[in-house]
């Protein structure tokens, strides 16, 4: 078993990086935003390339808590978590396909802008509110905790509401000065941290072991397959299409701490490049942090919490000084992830509240109100976070909010998009009955214990409920489409024109051919752990 006794040098590498990238690195970027207009704060200017985005995607989504969940979720039940990573990829291809052209087009600083551009200003203010409340106490507050957890095993003694709310500050003071272009150029130098650190904990846990076949016989056969039966308890198969791919639409789709930096994007070429490398990055995860999750039930048979696999292995397995990168590059992930989730917020609080209640308000006053709505947020967060223990895991709290609470958002956005007879009053009328439904289901179900069906079950099925109440409220209550609302509506002709466009570039360009390779890619994975 690991010892959890940091040393020196390992507490001195992981103090000078942490230090050098939020003041060195945030000083100059606050330099450069000091006087910067809400454009440039909140959306980096609108000129953000492929790499960065990808990047920024990537690492927005490598939180402590995947660094935590993935490992935990491998040891005990296999690999049929990657079904979170794999899905991503596939919902990227169709971000870039249906829901980039719109959200471009629409020249929003948001997501709930668009539903606005698209039905009106009622839908912006519930959907942005729900995300408000989600980030915060989701996103961040998960984050938060998964961080202070690690930081308790380090530093055994510490109240996780401090380390929570250092952790907070450190993140919201460089967002603070910086915006989005902070992040995301941040956020291309810690994926090389994350990626680097991650490689060499999964080679060398690889080296400690005998050989694979003492990790096979030592399991249950279905913990090598990413197919389980339709009865099982943590991830049964047809949850995949009812839960799983509901949930990742939402997150991949329409959640601002994700979507913004492809908002922030220099054309809808380089927002589409951006969003199929991220998903690119996600295949790697299997191999990176779910198989040395596997493997460490070889390495250690009877770990009391399985959410300490990652850390346990980093400290098995790393020389000293290695340890600190990695602890540097957990530093980075944490640390990112939650500069992007308060970025965000102080986004949805500026550009969608305060714009819409004072239209005249001057440029530099929101990029006032934005960095201090980013001081309070940080704050709730921290307050919040130590909540999160009351619930029976990390990963449990995170995945059965999210299929409770998301089918709503889900059905307005995929009806908004794909059919022109979607209106503004079946879509705020589906928000608010949605969202507190899943709230009240959330809490009866998985609180309460009223029913015992799968969260993933009760995802699909408040889909279908939503989504039934979306079409058929359009369609006992018509309205008609404005012109501009109508050419956010994808149809064929748009395909057809954009097919005539591609067709005079290089093939590496065309994002078409990039999504294939893509699908071909993990249609390969499928097949093999199938």
């Amino acid at each position: 078993m690991a010892n959890f006794q940091i040393t020196t040098t390992d507490f001195t590498v992981l103090i000078v990086y942490v230090l050098g990238t939020r003041l060195l690195f945030g000083w100059y970027l606050a330099r450069k935003r000091l006087r910067a207009t809400s454009e440039e704060y909140f959306l980096a200017g609108r000129n953000l390339t492929w790499p960065i985005i990808g990047f920024s995607f990537y690492v927005s989504n490598m939180s402590a808590s995947t660094f935590v969940g993935l490992p935990a979720s491998g040891y005990l039940q296999g690999v049929a978590v990657y079904h979170y990573e794999w899905l991503p990829a596939l919902i990227l291809i169709g971000f870039a396909l249906w829901f980039l052209p719109s959200f471009l087009r629409a020249r929003v600083f948001t997501a709930p802008g668009f539903l606005q551009r698209r039905y009106d200003a009622r839908s912006k203010l519930v959907f942005s509110g729900f995300l408000l409340l989600a980030n915060v106490f989701i996103d961040a507050a998960a984050a938060l905790y998964a961080g202070g957890m690690i930081v308790n095993v380090l530093f055994p003694g510490i109240p996780l509401w401090q380390t929570a709310l250092v952790i907070s500050l450190l993140a919201g003071l460089y967002i603070y000065f910086g915006g989005l272009d902070a992040v995301v150029l941040n956020d291309a130098l810690q994926a090389f941290m994350i990626l680097a650190g991650s490689i060499a904990i999964a080679l060398l846990a690889w080296s400690q072991i005998p050989s694979w076949d003492t990790v096979v016989n030592g399991l249950p056969p279905e913990h090598l397959h990413l197919i389980r039966s339709a009865g099982d308890a943590f991830l049964p198969w047809p949850g995949v299409v009812s839960g799983v791919l509901i949930v990742g639409i939402y997150f991949w789709c329409t959640n601002q701490f994700i979507i913004q930096r492809a908002l922030g994007a220099r054309n809808l070429d380089h927002a589409r490049w951006g969003a199929l490398f991220a998903g690119a990055l996600k295949l790697p995860n299997l191999f990176l942090l779910i198989l040395p999750g596997v493997m460490a039930t070889a390495l250690y048979p009877d770990l009391d919490n399985p959410d300490l696999v990652f850390p346990t292995l980093a400290f098995d397995v790393l020389p000293v000084g290695l340890r600190g990168l990695m602890l540097a590059a957990l530093a980075a992930a944490i640390l990112s992830s939650l500069e992007s989730i308060y970025n965000s917020a102080a986004t949805l609080f500026t550009m969608d509240f305060v714009t819409t209640f004072r239209p005249a308000i001057e440029d530099r006053k929101l990029v006032v109100i934005g960095r201090l709505a980013t001081l309070v947020f940080m704050v709730l967060a921290a307050l919040w976070a130590p909540q999160i223990e009351r619930f029976p895991s990390l990963w449990q709290y995170l995945q059965s909010i999210l299929s409770y609470l998301t089918p709503p958002v889900v059905a307005v956005f995929g009806a908004g998009l794909l059919w022109r007879g979607a209106t503004a009053t079946a879509a705020f009328t589906t928000l608010l009955i949605g969202i507190p439904l899943g709230i009240i289901g959330w809490l009866g179900n998985e609180i309460g214990g009223w029913m015992t069906i799968h969260y993933l079950y009760a995802c699909g099925l408040l889909f279908l409920f939503n989504l039934g109440l979306m079409v058929g409220l359009s369609l006992l209550i018509p309205q008609s489409i404005d012109e501009s609302a109508a050419t956010l509506v994808w149809d064929r002709s748009q395909w057809q024109a954009e097919t005539r466009h591609l067709a005079i570039g290089a093939w590496y360009r065309n994002y078409r051919y990039l999504a294939t390779l893509l699908l071909i890619l993990i249609g390969l994975i499928l097949v093999w752990w199938w």
